[in-house]
């Protein structure tokens, strides 16, 4: 029954656009727009997180939660339409877009699919992980964790639909401008490497550019997209809280303080601050994993801060709409196997290679050290932990001799009995009258990115006028550098997967794409995927029970609240609890923090918000307790009177193994 109304509801939508279509030279919005958002917020306790790929960062609470927000576009003159959701992720990987493609299939048909559809993460390094279907990605993560798959696939799914069912006639602006003060180039020595004469064309190492997107319905603004290129690890390694760092700050700031959202109404407006070519930039401004202070807190709000407010500028300045056709190409293109033509590489025909890591993979970066032993522009590379390398990942020497200057470590292109990394990766170019925005499923460092963006340029011909990199969409593997990038062999080219000529054929396949795009042809066919939904393992212990001491209940005060507080101070309380892996409490909350306005408890702050923090501590391992560590930062501006705070959970009962609900609620203080 209901996937019948479903395939009635989008009869219906399909009707009504094609309704619209009839009528747009008589409309003065050349597009139908859609926004919507969703919470993709995973498991806050005890998991690995996803990014540094750290054994010991693992997840303890939730900071800020992380979100989904989604824009749909739709030229009533054609009829055609894309997708773009800004995922608060390190990654989307490869299983999730499969996962969200077949679930938009069910609901939609054929309306939304791999070719118009981008779904795009901040790369934020403070998530839950081991939601990729691929074993590299999860060896820090003890595996493979369904429920945040699960959450992050629904979550994205849910703001598609919100986005789908607020499509509305409407217009679509763009700007530009540049912020100096957001990121560093944290791989300069390697930058160097690229000729003189392109690096003094770009006057700077690091890519300054910042596009922006304002939405409206008719007369009214309901979103705005920023692409900017810095790194999200404002947030250090040392963090245990879920957040989506400086870019989630930079829209909940937007979406909170200026917009009023609340996060509970279809018609919020959506915010997203998107991730561009940012694969050697840093927002860690000193390159020692620190600044612009050494409070990655403080450093998460003041590069989120500089990036809302160059866009409020941008958005708020004079703007240039977009006018003229929606279309795109799409493919699947295996790269471990590209033939790259001469005039995409040194003038001779070159090729790609099955993927591989080199040791400076290890090193890390130079605000992010890693392993002991290991150190970038080591060409000769380490023999002993090559060695146990080959063991994990045996590479045959036509391999290590394919990846030239890369001393070989890890080789997850190897079949064993399939990758540990995806080697057939998802391109594709959506054009937007005179934007082209081009989907790359890895990270481009700042100059792989401005050769891609004059080669679309080029390809596309006068009629675009803007070319934005859309990075780590729709799958993920890796990053992209430069060729000369590649032979300093530092962190960024050690982890290019697929050799030296990896960017040519990027160059090369977006070449062909916006080719094809400019002649109205179709793109090339694409090379065969696989699913690994059903082959996934996880190493980890699910919840037991929950227990709490003796003589005590859950949701009971173990910390109690002062009497008072003025603003700005912080409150401090705590309760006993379950396990948040009981319920995930998605697009709701772990605490609240509310307000007697004379007539009832109101809700003024959430686990979504900047100035709460909801930490999960075990106490006692082996008995099952644990308690929840609620804090809040009164804001400065807060409404003097009486406060309390709420906790709600869900605790595993050992009798019967049921998930039951638990609500812990402190004294009532007051705020002066």
């Amino acid at each position: 029954m209901a996937s019948h109304i479903l395939s009635r509801r989008s009869t219906l939508a399909m009707a009504l656009l094609a309704l619209s279509a009839t009528c747009g030279a008589a409309s003065a919005d050349p597009y139908l727009v859609g926004r919507g958002m969703s919470d993709i917020t995973g498991e806050a306790a005890e998991v690995g997180m996803m990014g540094y790929a750290s054994l010991s960062q693992v997840s303890a609470g939730i900071h800020m939660r992380q979100r989904a927000r989604a824009f749909i576009v739709a030229d009533q003159a054609s009829g055609k339409r894309m997708v773009f959701v800004n995922n608060d992720l390190g990654m989307v990987f490869q299983g999730v877009q499969q996962a969200v493609l077949r679930q938009l299939r069910a609901r939609y048909g054929s309306l939304y699919g791999a070719d118009n559809v981008i779904l795009a993460a901040t790369h934020t390094h403070a998530g839950s992980g081991g939601f990729s279907h691929y074993a590299l990605y999860n060896i820090t993560t003890y595996g493979y964790n369904k429920r945040s798959f699960d959450a992050i696939v629904s979550g994205i799914v849910a703001a598609i639909d919100k986005a789908h069912r607020d499509l509305k006639p409407g217009s679509i602006a763009i700007g530009k401008g540049q912020l100096t003060d957001a990121s560093n180039n944290r791989s300069l020595l390697a930058y160097q490497r690229n000729p003189q004469a392109e690096r003094e064309r770009w006057n700077s190492p690091i890519d300054p550019d910042m596009t922006v997107l304002r939405f409206r319905q008719g007369a009214d603004d309901v979103g705005v997209i920023s692409w900017f290129a810095t790194h999200g690890v404002s947030m250090s390694p040392t963090n245990h809280l879920l957040s989506p760092d400086n870019k989630g700050y930079a829209a909940w700031r937007w979406e909170h303080d200026l917009k009023g959202v609340r996060y509970n109404a279809d018609g919020d407006f959506v915010a997203a601050f998107a991730q561009s070519n940012a694969g050697d930039m840093t927002p860690n401004l000193s390159l020692d994993g620190t600044g612009p202070t050494r409070n990655e807190f403080d450093n998460t709000r003041i590069i989120g801060e500089r990036q809302l407010q160059k866009a409020l500028a941008i958005y708020n300045g004079a703007l240039e709409p977009l006018a003229g056709t929606l279309d795109y190409r799409q493919r699947f293109i295996d790269f471990s196997r590209v033939s790259v033509a001469a005039n995409f590489a040194d003038g001779r025909t070159r090729g790609t290679c099955p993927a591989a890591l080199g040791t400076a993979f290890a090193a890390g970066t130079e605000d992010g050290r890693g392993l002991d032993g290991f150190n970038e522009g080591d060409l000769a590379g380490n023999p002993f932990f090559q060695a146990i390398g080959g063991i994990l990942t045996p590479a045959p020497q036509w391999v290590r001799d394919c990846h030239g200057a890369k001393p070989v470590l890890l080789a997850p292109g190897v079949q064993q009995p399939v990758p540990w990394s995806p080697e057939v990766l998802p391109v594709s170019i959506v054009r937007i009258g005179q934007l082209a925005i081009v989907a790359a499923p890895g990270e481009l460092t700042i100059m792989a990115g401005r050769r891609i963006r004059e080669t679309v340029q080029a390809a596309l011909g006068d009629s675009v006028k803007h070319v934005v990199i859309a990075g780590y969409a729709n799958a993920y593997s890796g990053y992209v550098t430069t060729p000369e990038e590649y032979d300093a062999q530092h962190y960024e080219g050690a982890s290019t997967h697929f050799g030296k000529w990896t960017l040519g054929a990027y160059q090369q396949s977006y070449h062909e794409l916006a080719t094809a795009l400019r002649q109205g042809l179709p793109a090339y066919a694409s090379a065969p995927t696989r699913d690994l939904s059903d082959q996934q393992l996880s190493f980890q212990t699910g919840v037991v029970l929950d227990n709490t001491p003796l003589f005590k209940g859950f949701g009971e005060v173990v910390r109690q609240a002062n009497a008072s507080y003025v603003r700005g101070q912080r409150v401090e309380v705590e309760f006993w609890t379950g396990h948040p892996k009981n319920d995930l409490r998605q697009n709701g909350s772990f605490l609240e923090v509310q307000r007697w306005d004379g007539a009832a408890w109101r809700t003024v702050a959430t686990d979504g918000d900047w100035n709460t923090i909801y930490r999960w501590v075990r106490v006692d391992p082996v008995w099952g307790s644990s308690k929840a560590a609620i804090s809040w930062d009164i804001p400065a501006d807060a409404a003097t009177g009486q406060y309390r705070i709420r906790h709600d959970g869900n605790y595993k009962n050992g009798w019967d193994g049921s998930i039951r609900a638990l609500t812990g609620i402190s004294r009532t203080f007051q705020v002066n």
